[in-house]
């Protein structure tokens, strides 16, 4: 920059800036005057400050695949454009894959040098409980050494409901960990907030089940990654508040993580950008790209105890996420290859892709170290 141009920082983030550079937790005030200030370059600088503190140069990404077993749900949430009702005539591309069909899906991946399956979908209401087990142990009879990662918090809930008797959330996780399952995803939370609830996914568990499960996940040693989705009907001050309990449960799970190294916590926090096409919420315009910044940067700061943030480019687009590697992302997702939740970058389809040679590019060019990892990230050494 010329020493005739010169950038006004906002007074108003002087403070937040003195805490950052120290260390510092962020308040809740402090959250608000983040996303009040149109100071963005400031804002995207102290993310990136703590981005690089925690990780230097190093970006991580994955080699995965996406697998979205059914989108028949018995929801009806408002910001949702997968969910394909059950039974009706009408509900046209609906669709369940078998277990046998996602194992296969799953060593197709690993033959492509995958180290992880991310799998979730929607409320099947007639699929059982020993649906889920025998898609587990059929993923880890074809492929021993893959890491699955499957199954919201939401879908937990809804096999303790199903499962003949009924069953606990931590005998659903344990029966579950024995057929297979390493991790869990974050997906599910959306914003927590009783209002936001009540308007978009009223027949959604909300906070209290959502948080039950993955303490309980914790509790038995299975990391977890948190969500949430943002740039729908809730406002900043419920984003804030969103992140502050993530925040919350998350120095417990490390204060009791401390205390027995068997035990689990989050391991990143995923900012999904509400993409409205096809929804009920469709008439609603969804974030901007500054609004996407703004967002994954604050994501950044306020998480002080969490390892990662992702920018899952998906919904972001590949374009964005770049950018947001210097706005306090560390984690560029994976190679995905079959997305059908949102169909943003697959114009349309259900297959969104990147090769890994060009993750590595979109890494490299924003002036960081792309790090292959597995699924703990630790890193991949081929």
């Amino acid at each position: 920059m010329s020493e005739g141009v010169k950038r006004a920082m906002d007074s108003t983030l002087e403070s937040i800036r003195r805490k950052v550079l120290a260390g510092e937790r962020l308040s809740r005030a402090d959250g608000l005057a983040l996303y009040q200030t149109r100071d963005i370059f400031t804002l995207g600088e102290l993310a990136d400050h703590v981005r690089r503190t925690r990780h230097g140069r190093r970006v991580f990404f994955n080699i995965n695949r996406h697998i979205n077993y059914t989108n028949y749900c018995v929801l009806r949430c408002k910001f949702c454009s997968f969910y394909r009702p059950y039974g009706q005539p009408d509900a046209g591309q609906a669709y369940e894959l078998s277990p046998q069909q996602v194992a296969e899906l799953s060593a197709e991946a690993a033959q492509r040098g995958a180290t992880e399956i991310h799998i979730v979908g929607g409320l099947h209401p007639k699929l059982p409980f020993s649906y889920y087990i025998d898609m587990c142990r059929a993923i880890r009879q074809r492929c021993p050494d893959i890491h699955i990662k499957a199954f919201t918090a939401i879908e937990i809930v809804h096999f303790t409901r199903i499962a003949r008797p009924r069953m606990s959330v931590a005998e659903v996780l344990t029966a579950l960990r024995e057929a297979g399952l390493n991790s869990l995803p974050g997906g599910g939370a959306e914003v927590f907030d009783e209002r936001v609830h009540a308007e978009a996914f009223k027949n959604k568990v909300g906070e209290k089940h959502w948080f039950d499960v993955h303490r309980t996940a914790h509790e038995l040693g299975i990391p977890s990654n948190a969500t949430m989705l943002y740039g729908h009907i809730e406002t900043v001050a419920e984003r804030i508040e969103h992140l502050l309990k993530l925040r919350e449960h998350q120095d417990e799970s490390l204060r009791l993580k401390a205390a027995d190294p068997r035990r689990a916590a989050f391991q990143c926090c995923v900012p999904l950008p509400f993409v409205p096409e096809r929804s009920e919420l469709a008439h609603l315009p969804g974030p901007t790209g500054l609004d996407d910044l703004k967002t994954l940067a604050i994501a950044r700061l306020m998480l002080d105890n969490f390892p990662h943030i992702k920018a899952f480019w998906i919904m972001h687009s590949p374009k964005l996420a770049q950018v947001a590697l210097n706005w306090g992302v560390n984690d560029f997702d994976g190679t995905v290859v079959w997305y059908d939740i949102t169909k943003r970058e697959g114009r349309g389809t259900n297959r969104q892709e990147l090769t890994v040679d060009q993750i590595r590019r979109l890494i490299l060019e924003a002036g960081y170290e792309p790090v292959e990892r597995d699924s703990l990230y630790r890193p991949v050494l081929r």
